[in-house]
């Protein structure tokens, strides 16, 4: 395959910097931060559903607590009222029966609602100690995401630096092998794991290691200065 000197020259440092570039974005890939956001991400998503369930529950609670209350009160006022009417009547025997009858109606509601609206008292303070308990542990595990993000931009941050300059070196290699050998190598590349490039070294290729021997060599040979490894198909320098 034809190739000057220049090329099989930029086609090395091309090689070189592939690798490289393929490292540093192994290495962007493989930060530990970024395990951690995405399990503190969950964590997150967790809990906010926890949060939504508990303030669900306390808005509900709430709710009852309310009208357990204002009932209650409505009840108190009836009681108010019933005893002056009651104090009013003074002589009238039957009045203040039926008045009493309802005065003890009131008052044994009020005493069901009192038993409820303790209930309702102390479910709400051990909802309110549930949500105490998610909001320290959400702000806990936002403050962990928030740390882990900032390692991750500092670190990744350098690495995708590394990488740009990589990046621009690489287009400035590609202007010295030709269009055709170019898109050789590109195709090869991404076919082979993002290493294209290997050299015909002692009758081996230097990257997939195989023997060849013969006519296949033979045939290799009268390919120089670059061939094709007749088992990975990568480009080789003879």
């Amino acid at each position: 395959m034809k190739a000057t000197a220049e090329q099989l020259s930029a086609l090395i440092d091309l090689q070189n910097l592939d690798r490289e570039i393929l490292q540093l974005n192994k290495e962007l890939a493989n930060l530990p931060q970024k395990q951690a956001i995405l399990q503190a991400r969950e964590k997150i998503a967790a809990l906010s559903k926890k949060k939504e369930q508990v303030l669900g529950i306390k808005k509900k609670t709430e709710a009852k607590f309310v009208r357990a209350t204002e009932e209650d009160e409505h009840l108190a006022e009836k009681e108010r009222a019933t005893q002056e009417a009651i104090n009013e009547l003074k002589g009238d025997y039957r009045s203040v029966e039926s008045r009493t009858k309802e005065l003890n109606g009131f008052a044994k509601r009020r005493s069901t609602l009192a038993s409820e609206i303790d209930a309702l008292d102390a479910e709400l303070k051990k909802v309110e100690g549930v949500e105490a308990q998610v909001n320290q542990l959400l702000s806990q595990v936002e403050a962990e995401e928030q740390k882990a993000v900032a390692s991750y931009q500092a670190e990744g941050g350098a690495i995708r630096e590394k990488a740009i300059q990589k990046q621009g070196a690489r287009t400035l290699v590609t202007k010295q092998i030709s269009p055709d050998l170019l898109t050789l190598y590109e195709k090869t590349a991404s076919r082979c794991g993002g290493v294209a490039l290997g050299r015909l070294t002692d009758g081996h290729c230097s990257v997939c290691r195989s023997v060849i021997e013969g006519g296949r060599l033979i045939d290799l040979q009268h390919q120089a200065p670059l061939g094709v490894c007749p088992t990975c198909k990568r480009l080789l320098i003879i």
